[in-house]
């Protein structure tokens, strides 16, 4: 009965209710209205808010390469919010308090973390590895990043990347999946682990980071950040105020030497005798020298007391600095004689101003290095180290551009603006790795790696932008100035133009090659004797100044060798280790490809080929002597039989329209001979002879398994060389077989194979 009365009680209860309960109810559904409705707003909000992005330097040589980034970020203000954050030995005062130039270029640091343990051995840098683990949590709290920029190999950056993975935050790696040869190459590897995307400098280290199964959809090629500073802003025009602020007023350009040495920490003491021997062979060799502190790594303060126990600081030929500010040190690395050490600048920055440099020991090794880089990896004497520096001191070498274009920082801003925030945060591996993968699959750099190619005819100046396939993406050709001024000024403009188009055209320039007639000496890029078409043209350095306008490295050869590379690229060379190619134009030239290996000569006249002489009283020539295939066989030589004849009446034949406006040429003659006339037959097969016979020539001396006949005249000249080739050549070269080129354009084409060739292949 209690039981029921209760029940009673809680309906009535509950009856009383209803209309509070009902109240409760719709509130209850308005409040959750709302809170769908602040949702909604807070994804709209998400979609239109700024990117938050933390970059965090370490040290004056990190900051050098975040810098452009930073100001890249800042200069976008609507689309993202920059935080700052320093640590390591920006903020110990024997280096300078380097944070201070990050302040004076007016970014304002939100922390400072005192992270270095003083000590400077092993256990010093596992402890500062630590104490940055246990402050950062609270910053990057407080800062809530959306994303995090972390450069390099350093411990500090190790931390760094350990402590945002940990937090779950994303992080951006720059200069990842490059190998070298310290404990560093196993910490990049290991932020590389840790970094959700990557922005790498070259092409092999892109291929490391697929190789090591990352995603390449997050890797960005992007080239060094620096290298956007430095291209632009190396020629300035107060270097020497720069150079004699630190060297003194005597100093002369190109007189002095910049030297920086960093302990090996795998093997610190090997890598203090390095240094030891480095000082003596610096003492005795004499030169004015700029000397940097070493990083504060374990080893630090032991090359320290060598250096001062070697008197470095007090010696009149020394300046020993812990800092220079970026803007003016590359300045000093472009306009020094040689740089010393084992810095990663000397195998990277300097290369792009073609300073020589000397690599000491095993902390580079694996870099991607310029042919300015000589390795002395056992640099186990004095005498060694002194050896190299006489054989680099002085010398100047193309620019290399293996680590940057100069326009790493708007394709990271690009590829910045590209991230989801909404892609989930857990990495995926790509796996297995896929050799050899490329990256035309990235759809925020999908750019063609290309060449700059420039043919020097005598009556036209033709640049091509030329990929990789042989391609020819787009060309340019103008009138051919007579004035060796006017005709530089044009090359230089053309290039520049053609530099230009390619970013619209998605190129990359991997370098210049110039074909041009004449004699050529493709070491040095000089042109030593030109043809007569083309006047002032002797002894000309073509390298350096196109080198220098364009920042690229540069390659030149002559039109002739430039053919037969076009032909072992592109053409019916391909495959064979031994031909020989024969230009039938204007003039008669040609090139030799032996063993692979294009043939030049001691003195750079090799398969001179139109000037083999087939007759003791031939025709004169233009090279002075008589009896040459070119006296005989050229399109001059025809063209000059042909004037003859028509001189004399003996040119027509019935069928034959020949206006007398008109210049007679080669071609007039050829027709003439088609349509029976015999005195233009005559001309023709003596021409023929003569070719065929200097071509039997060739076979009995480099016994080529393979003719290629280029030029105008090489479809008619064709069947009549091959036929003499049966008749009078040696048995064993009978069967060699005489083919005509299908190259529309051998020479622009073979300027370009040298650049596409070994604008990546290293010596060592």
């Amino acid at each position: 009965m209690e039981n029921i009365i209760l029940y009673n009680l809680n309906f009535r209860s509950r009856l009383l209710l209803c209309p509070l309960l009902q109240e409760l109810y719709y509130l209850r559904m308005q409040r959750s209205r709302e809170k769908m409705e602040r949702k909604k707003m807070d994804v709209e909000n998400q979609c239109e808010k700024k990117l938050r992005v933390c970059v965090a330097t370490c040290n004056r040589a990190d900051y050098s390469k975040l810098a452009p980034i930073m100001f890249g970020i800042k200069s976008n203000p609507d689309e993202f919010d920059l935080e700052v954050v320093v640590l390591g030995s920006h903020l110990i005062d024997d280096y300078g308090n380097t944070f201070r130039m990050i302040e004076q270029d007016d970014f304002d640091i939100g922390s400072k973390l005192h992270t270095i343990v003083r000590g400077e051995d092993e256990a010093a840098m596992v402890e500062s590895v630590g104490l940055a683990l246990v402050k950062l949590p609270d910053v990057l709290q407080r800062l809530r990043p959306d994303i995090l920029i972390v450069h390099g190999d350093r411990f500090d950056a190790l931390a760094l990347a350990t402590a945002a993975a940990l937090m779950n935050i994303r992080i951006l790696h720059l200069e990842g999946g490059e190998v070298s040869g310290t404990i560093d190459d196993s910490i990049r590897h290991a932020i590389s682990k840790l970094a959700h995307y990557h922005a790498c400098c070259t092409r092999m280290a892109e291929q490391h980071l697929i190789a090591m199964c990352e995603d390449h959809s997050r890797i960005l090629l992007a080239g060094c950040p620096s290298y956007d500073k430095l291209l632009s802003s190396h020629r300035r025009g107060d270097y020497m105020d720069i150079i004699r602020s630190w060297l003194g007023d005597n100093v002369q350009e190109f007189d002095y030497i910049v030297a920086l040495q960093h302990p090996v920490t795998t093997n610190i003491q090997h890598s203090i005798k390095i240094y030891g021997l480095m000082l003596d062979a610096l003492l005795s060799f004499n030169k004015k020298t700029l000397i940097l502190f070493p990083n504060i790594d374990a080893g630090y303060k032991e090359m320290v007391r060598v250096m001062r126990k070697k008197g470095i600081e007090q010696h009149p030929n020394f300046r020993a600095v812990k800092h220079i500010p970026f803007e003016q040190f590359i300045q000093l690395v472009c306009h020094a004689g040689c740089m010393i050490g084992n810095s990663s600048c000397g195998v990277r920055e300097a290369g792009a101003f073609g300073t020589p440099v000397i690599n000491l020991g095993t902390r580079q090794t694996g870099r991607e290095t310029g042919e300015n880089v000589l390795h002395v990896r056992d640099a186990d004497t004095k005498d060694k180290i002194y050896h190299a520096l006489e054989l680099q001191f002085g010398k100047r070498y193309p620019c290399s551009m293996i680590y940057g274009d100069g326009n790493a920082v708007p394709r990271i801003i690009k590829f910045l603006r590209s991230i989801d925030l909404d892609e989930p945060l857990q990495k995926t591996f790509c796996f297995p790795p896929v050799k050899d993968s490329i990256s035309q699959d990235i759809d925020h750099i999908l750019e063609t790696q290309s060449a700059l190619a420039v043919d020097l005819g005598g009556t036209n100046l033709r640049v091509a932008i030329v990929s990789m396939r042989g391609t020819i993406v787009k060309k340019y050709t103008q009138s051919n100035p007579m004035t060796f001024e006017d005709r530089m000024k044009l090359i230089l403009k053309m290039c520049a133009d053609a530099m230009r188009d390619a970013v619209c055209l998605n190129c990359r320039i991997l370098g210049v090659g110039v074909s041009t007639g004449g004699r050529v000496n493709p070491q040095e890029g000089v042109v030593l004797h030109s043809t007569n078409l083309i006047k002032e043209w002797s002894s000309v350095d073509l390298r350096t100044p196109i080198s220098d306008v364009l920042h690229l490295p540069v390659w030149v050869d002559n039109d002739g060798n430039c053919a037969a590379l076009a032909e072992r690229k592109f053409g019916h060379g391909k495959g064979y280790e031994d031909f020989v190619t024969v230009i039938t134009g204007t003039g008669i030239g040609g090139g030799i490809i032996h063993r692979n290996e294009l043939v030049h000569g001691s003195t750079f006249c090799a398969a001179e080929l139109g000037h083999i002489m087939v007759s003791l009283e031939g025709p004169e020539c233009s090279c002075g002597s008589r009896g040459c295939i070119e006296a005989y066989a050229s399109g001059m030589a025809l063209q000059k039989e042909a004037k003859r004849l028509y001189d004399e009446d003996l040119l027509k034949v019935e069928g034959m329209d020949m206006k007398l406006a008109e210049p007679i040429t080669a071609a007039h003659l050829i027709n003439a001979a088609r349509l029976g006339n015999s005195n233009a037959e005559a001309v023709l097969n003596k021409a023929s002879t003569a070719l065929g016979m200097g071509i039997v020539n060739i076979l009995h001396i480099v016994n080529p398994s393979l003719v290629i006949l280029s030029g105008v005249l090489a479809s008619y000249y064709q069947a009549p060389v091959q036929h003499i080739i049966s008749e009078r050549a040696l048995v064993s070269a009978q069967s060699i077989k005489v083919l005509t080129s299908d190259l529309e354009e051998p020479a622009l084409l073979g300027a370009a194979s040298m650049v596409l060739d070994y604008a990546t292949r290293r010596i060592y």
